[in-house]
């Protein structure tokens, strides 16, 4: 007959294959939603240039554009640009990594702790994928695996 711990050390090494399992899928999905979230944006770009060469009255391509393109929660960081063109939820995740308690870097649980999160592992992943695309376009550092903190911005 079997232990109770042998059971539920099995029983766990089975669960910890499939979070493995589960994370890389995880990480595929993110990566391909990331490509169709920039070839959505280029889509966007070019209809609205094509719309403005084709335009008559140059004010009416301007609001036409305006009323359709699709804003990315995180654009690319360019030079000069503020957090405040994020989305609400990574303005705060940007603040939280500016200020003296992710000067060193975070962990998403302690992330999520700093944002009044519950600290569950659907939230901390939630953090962890925002964090890391935040990184894609430049508005934060991965500074060790699992490890976030603010971009550093020079000064002068």
């Amino acid at each position: 007959m079997p232990s109770v711990l042998g059971l539920l050390e099995a029983r766990e090494k089975k669960v910890r294959e499939e979070i493995a399992r589960l994370r890389e899928e995880a990480e595929r999905v993110q990566a391909t939603l990331g490509e169709a979230e920039r070839a959505l944006q280029r889509l966007v770009d070019a209809r609205v240039t094509v719309a403005e060469v084709l335009a008559e009255p140059p004010s009416a391509v301007a609001e036409s554009a305006r009323s359709t393109v699709v804003r990315a929660p995180v654009p690319h960081r360019a030079e000069g640009m503020a957090a405040s063109v994020l989305a609400p939820d990574y303005q705060r995740i940007v603040s939280v990594l500016e200020s003296e308690a992710g000067r060193d870097g975070m962990r998403c649980q302690q992330l999520a702790t700093a944002l009044g999160l519950e600290v569950i592992p659907a939230k901390v992943e939630g953090l962890r994928s925002k964090a890391k695309r935040l990184v894609e376009r430049g508005w934060a550092l991965q500074v060790r695996p699992g490890v976030f903190t603010a971009l550093a911005v020079p000064a002068g």
